[in-house]
């Protein structure tokens, strides 16, 4: 008996150990495993624990036999195998061998997936994104990979909202989040819960997105800047009511310009209402008129300097069109010379600082040295870590395990039905292709077997030789009247009435005779001249001849 059990226990432990090699365990959790598989192997009737006994090929020997070997433990068989209904001792035992587990497909990613999942429940991961695929539910999916690896991820609606900027292909980046299995396709992902870019922060890359968008637009384009007037006699300020900024810019509007009248609308400059309240100031200082003439001639928006979490609310996109639908001139004071923001662009003049603004606006002409101190709070940071604790506490509680479960299987389904509407649109697509291409070609085919097509084709080539032929007794009447032409250029050229038309003339005596020398005529006869035009009758009266 104490042979038995110690065997148990060495096969019980020699499984264990073979599954700790699969599956890393704790000490604690090891030495429960190996308790309950011995409990399971020692139990009777249990699923581990099988007597190597079979049938033999005869059913009627077999079971004689089977009870001469243990005659004292009543069998029960199943399947093929004989089950010991009675407690094993050291006379009974027989070869014992651990069943076969089976798996189903789904069981054993199930499974994996809630090993996975257990094991890398929070996990950040580093990489560059490829294959972006943002799907009309809201959810986000891409592929993070490196120069060894690549790794599926999908970011769920709920989290992809609260991105402030948006993922592109080549981005390096940093996902945070759960490691699990998508079992539809067995296939390892990670479901992402926070997103951040590497080098540049979140903000910085919405803030650059939204500036080429409206850039794009031309809502900082130069022509729609308007002048600001040269001698104000009212300016509206939207800014802090309690803050240094406010203090600044009454010591010099007021040591520069005594009579300037100074409007002020108190805004939060930090936070998330800053965007609201600022847009309202500016609908505001439109609205209200004196004499038919706006309120206010200028309006300066100003805050102090800080990070770009502390001007995430002049970085909103709905301020930057107020600004630029104002119909008064606007000056953007927002931080200190090297701080940036989309109502900075939007402004119709930006000033370094609130103190070169109210300069500015003033016409003055001294350099402001003083610049405020730099606020340091980073709340949008802050809130992140204590959302982060939060969560974390939430899911240590009971309740929230099964909340997760939930959301887990509604994410998976959501993500099945992304995954069937990308395959749909593309065999939809793949299908209108095809019944293009094939309407293409039947469409060819009849071209070339159409009659009238064929028809039309031979009218045409008997259009173009009918004209040929009727062009061509002008092209050889032509052709020969330039012919003609050049012959008879050519013979004038060499007619000697050619050369009488310039000047010469040809003598002749009374019979015709053509005279080349003096000697042949003598004083009193008549001669006749040919000249270019007609000819002349005349007497010789002397004759003078010159020796050469």
């Amino acid at each position: 008996m104490v042979f038995a059990y110690l065997k148990l226990h060495f096969l019980a432990l020699k499984y264990v150990v073979l599954i700790t090699k699969i599956c890393p365990f704790s000490s604690a959790r090891l030495i429960s495993v190996a308790l309950r598989f011995t409990t399971l192997l020692t139990r009777r009737r249990s699923n581990p624990m099988l007597i190597a006994a079979r049938a033999q090929s005869k059913p009627s020997s077999s079971a004689p036999k089977t009870a001469e070997t243990a005659p004292n433990t009543p069998l029960d068989t199943q399947d093929g195998w004989l089950f010991p209904t009675s407690p094993i001792s050291a006379t009974n035992a027989p070869e014992i061998l651990i069943s076969r587990r089976i798996f189903t497909v789904q069981s054993l990613v199930g499974e994996a997936r809630q090993l996975i999942e257990n094991r890398y429940a929070d996990v950040w991961v580093e990489g560059e994104i490829s294959n972006l695929r943002p799907a009309a539910s809201g959810h986000i999916y891409f592929t993070i990979k490196d120069l060894d690896a690549q790794l599926s991820v999908v970011m769920f609606r709920r989290q992809s909202s609260l991105l402030r900027f948006m993922p592109q292909d080549g981005m390096a980046v940093l996902a945070r989040g759960k490691v699990s299995i998508y079992e539809n396709r067995g296939q390892l992902q990670l479901v992402a819960d926070l997103l951040e870019p590497l080098g540049a922060g979140a903000l910085q890359i919405a803030f650059e997105q939204l500036k080429a968008r409206l850039t794009a637009e031309g809502l900082f384009a130069t022509e729609r800047k308007r002048p600001l007037p040269p001698y104000p006699t009212t300016i509206g300020i939207l800014t802090s009511p309690t803050g240094a900024v406010i203090q600044d810019l009454l010591n010099i509007l007021n040591r520069r310009h005594s009579r300037l009248n100074i409007l002020l609308y108190p805004v939060v400059v930090q936070g998330q209402n800053t965007a609201q309240e600022v847009m309202e100031g500016i609908e505001y200082f439109n609205s209200q008129t004196a004499e038919e003439k706006p309120l206010v001639d200028i309006i300066i928006i100003a805050r102090g300097g800080g990070s770009i979490e502390d001007f995430a609310g002049f970085n909103d996109e709905s301020v930057a069109r107020a600004i630029a639908a104002s119909q008064i001139p606007i000056v953007s004071a927002i931080g200190h010379e090297t701080d940036f923001t989309i109502a900075d662009f939007a402004a119709d003049l930006r000033a370094p600082t609130p103190s070169a603004a109210a300069e500015l606006v003033t016409s003055a002409q001294h350099v402001i040295d003083q610049h405020l101190d730099e606020l340091t709070q980073r709340v949008l940071r802050a809130c992140r870590y204590q959302l982060m604790r939060a969560r974390e506490r939430y899911n240590q509680l009971s309740a929230s395990a099964v909340l997760a479960r939930v959301e887990n299987s509604l994410g998976r389904r959501l993500q099945r039905l992304d995954d069937l509407h990308f395959r749909l649109q593309s065999a939809i697509e793949r299908l209108l292709r095809e019944q293009f291409r094939s309407a293409t070609l039947l469409r060819e085919r009849i071209m070339r077997q159409d009659v009238s097509h064929r028809l039309a084709q031979v009218h045409a080539r008997l259009d173009r030789v009918s004209t040929r032929l009727a062009q061509a007794p002008q092209i050889h009447l032509r052709t020969h009247r330039t012919h003609l032409v050049s012959a008879r250029a050519r013979l004038e050229s060499l007619s000697p009435l050619a050369v009488l038309g310039r000047g010469y003339a040809l003598i002749f005596d009374a019979h015709d005779r053509l005279l080349t020398h003096a000697a042949a005529t003598a004083p009193g006869e008549n001669i006749i001249a040919r000249l270019g035009h007609g000819s002349l009758s005349a007497t010789v009266q002397a004759i003078k001849e010159e020796n050469n």
